[in-house]
């Protein structure tokens, strides 16, 4: 399971509005316990992709190690990711899994589709977790996504 604050849930969503129609990409800092991704901070990244930012991010490998030392510094880790997919489902493709290597880890995907005045709005986000030992035997799977309102996540 993947538990996210409301306000952080509609901020990843809001940023793949924002960069529409490009897709956006981002980190979400928490703690794992229990089989669950707890989700404390999520932290907006740049998509460095400039050949097909329309259906491809990536976050630069130095921006990465930025945002996962700042996590430790706030004794969180990296519990998953997050991005948007403009004009197409909220389902990881084969370029999603093919670049997925954190085990354990939340991979959230929100589709953004064109209102009738041309702007992205956000309407589906689903999870999945990857699962697996290895590159070899490593698979999503469905996540179910709680979304906390007025809540305080504390461990």
């Amino acid at each position: 399971m993947l538990r996210i604050q409301f306000q952080d849930y509609e901020t990843l969503r809001a940023h793949g509005e924002r960069t529409y129609p490009h897709e956006c990409c981002g980190v979400l800092l928490g703690r794992a316990i229990d089989g669950t991704n707890i989700v404390e901070e999520i932290v907006p990244a740049g998509n460095t992709r400039t050949d097909s930012a329309h259906n491809r991010y990536q976050i630069a490998p130095v921006e990465l190690i930025r945002i996962q030392r700042q996590a430790r510094v706030k004794s969180l880790d990296i519990v998953g990711f997050y991005h948007s997919h403009p004009d197409h489902p909220a389902q990881w493709s084969p370029t999603d899994f093919a670049e997925a290597h954190w085990l354990g880890c939340s991979y959230v995907i929100t589709r953004v589709a064109r209102d009738p005045e041309g702007r992205g709005r956000a309407d589906v986000t689903n999870s999945f977790l990857l699962r697996g030992t290895g590159e070899d035997d490593k698979a999503f799977e469905d996540e179910p996504l709680e979304i906390l309102i007025h809540e305080h996540v504390s461990t």
